[in-house]
This record gives structure tokens, C-alpha cells and sequence, in this order.
């Protein structure tokens, strides 16, 4: 048995879509799937798109909750959905990712060991309608970090060995490498099923989002150094960059620009947050 935690701000047009596909799902061989969606500080319909699924889910034999928070914040909406899961197999899917129909049940089964497992599946970026971000996404799908290892972008999923590590997510951005840098790599299992999710359009909000990423990254350094020093190297050497050149330099150019553009002052400083698409 399972919970599945969906953080939702403003999902409308999104989490609907996240839950039919969820609801389309191969049931995992130990039993029932609790969902668990956290609306936080929504202004729009993502309540009511989501509370309208409940009656399928119950058809199906499964539970769908909906939480709706004032407050907003993803991190809130993190430990508000740890709150209200039933089982101690957890899996973490952000609103607007499309699963495979093999997806939770592979995961659930991954998780099914006495030590700590800490699961993910195959990412994949949908087509993006801007040429500069289609690049993009194939050059960034290429990366060792995403072509290899279990990054765990926008899925991952523990067992209660594994959520044990730590108590309440921490206020910070990156909740997916905070978590990831509690695992070892002989305890981390990746599951053969694919997952998807859109990526942001165009040149300047690739910069916004990368800049985001990368703040997040260094606010774990100044919060949480001893974590911190856990992570891995995740950027191409020279010779992998060579690689990666002559495979794509199209992508590769678009890809390194965006990377230059975020440490230019101008975007350096700045402390707002931006979602990911």
C-alpha cells in the first residue's frame, strides 16, 4: 500500500490530467493507492478539478484527498500531505507530471526492502512549442546527471526507512535535492517506467527557472552545510563536455548560454521565485 503526496498552487488545467493518469495506473500488487492532493494558497479551480476525480478513484478502489490550504508555499504543502498519508510508502509527484501506467506500481515494488529506498523513475520533457527550450530539453536529457542515476526531477518516492532520515521538510526550494543527498547510490533504485513533464518557454524564463535552481542549491550550502557536502558532482568533465559538444552543438550552445546568462549580475541578485514551466 501506498500514498502519493501532490504539492498543487494554482494546478488548474494541470492536476487533472496528473490524476487521470494516475487513476489509469496499474495497481500495485500490495494493495489500495491513497493520492493525496495538497491545494495550497490556490486562486483558481484546481480544488474543484481535483475534488471532481474522488468518485472515480472510489470506483477504482482507491482513496483521493484534497486538501485545500490557505496558505501557500510548497514545502507547507509537503508535510500537510505527510500528515494526512495513510502508509509509510510515500511517493512525491508534482502537479503537472504525466505517469506511465507502470510508474507506481514499479516504484511501490522498488520500495519493498527493509533498508532505506529511495526510488525514481525515467524522466522525459514533452515537446516544448519554442524552438530555444526544445533544444534545450533534448541537450538537458543528455546530461549524465538526467541520462544515468535516479534524479528523481519531479518523482521520487521513499520507504519508511527512508522518510525516517529526517522529520519535517525544511524551508528551502530544492525539496528533491534535499532529499536525494540523504541516500547513498546502493540505496537509490531506478525504476525502468517513464515519466513526463512540460518545460518553461523560451530563453528568458530558462534563465529565471535555472537561476532558481541554482539559488536553491546554495541556500542548502548555507543552511545545511554537513547535507550540503554530500552532493555529488553532477557537471559534465571536459572530455564529457566534448562528447556532448559534438553530439548536439546547437544544444549544447543554448545550454551553456543560459548557464552564463544566470551568473550576470543582473539575474545573480535576484530573490523571487519561479515555477518551473
Amino acid at each position: 500500500m501506498i500514498s502519493v503526496i501532490i504539492p498543487a498552487n494554482n494546478e488548474q488545467g494541470y492536476i487533472g490530467t496528473c490524476l487521470d493518469l494516475i487513476l489509469r495506473s496499474r495497481a500495485p500488487k500490495a494493495g489500495p493507492v491513497q493520492v493525496v492532493v495538497v491545494a495550497n494558497g490556490c486562486s483558481d479551480a484546481t480544488v474543484a478539478e481535483a475534488t471532481a476525480l474522488t468518485p472515480a478513484y472510489a470506483e477504482k478502489g482507491w482513496q483521493l484527498d484534497v486538501l485545500d490550504l490557505e496558505q501557500g508555499g510548497k514545502i507547507n504543502a509537503l508535510n500537510a500531505g505527510d500528515r494526512a498519508a495513510r502508509y509509510d510508502k510515500r511517493v512525491y509527484i508534482d502537479a503537472d507530471i504525466h505517469v506511465t501506467e507502470d510508474l507506481i506500481a514499479q516504484l511501490a515494488q522498488a520500495l519493498d526492502r527493509s533498508g532505506a529506498a529511495y526510488a525514481g523513475g525515467r524522466p522525459q520533457i514533452r515537446p516544448a512549442r519554442s524552438f530555444i527550450s526544445e533544444r534545450y530539453a533534448r541537450f538537458w536529457e543528455k546530461l549524465p546527471f538526467m541520462a544515468s542515476g535516479v534524479p528523481g526531477c519531479g518523482v521520487y518516492a521513499l520507504n519508511a526507512a527512508a522518510r525516517a532520515r529526517w522529520g519535517d521538510f525544511p524551508d528551502i526550494t530544492a525539496d528533491d535535492t534535499f532529499v536525494r543527498f540523504h541516500f547513498a547510490a546502493d540505496e537509490m533504485y531506478g525504476v525502468p517506467a517513464t515519466y513526463s513533464w512540460p518545460i518553461t518557454e523560451g530563453f528568458a524564463n530558462l534563465v529565471r527557472v535555472r537561476r532558481r535552481q541554482d539559488q536553491g542549491l546554495e541556500q542548502m550550502r548555507q543552511q545545511l552545510p554537513e547535507l550540503a557536502s554530500r552532493m555529488e558532482r553532477t557537471a559534465p568533465d571536459g572530455r564529457e563536455k566534448l562528447r556532448l559538444f559534438c553530439r548536439d552543438p546547437l544544444g549544447f550552445v543554448i545550454y551553456s548560454a543560459v548557464a552564463v546568462t544566470v551568473r550576470l549580475p543582473i539575474f545573480r541578485n535576484r530573490s523571487t521565485w519561479d515555477r518551473g514551466r
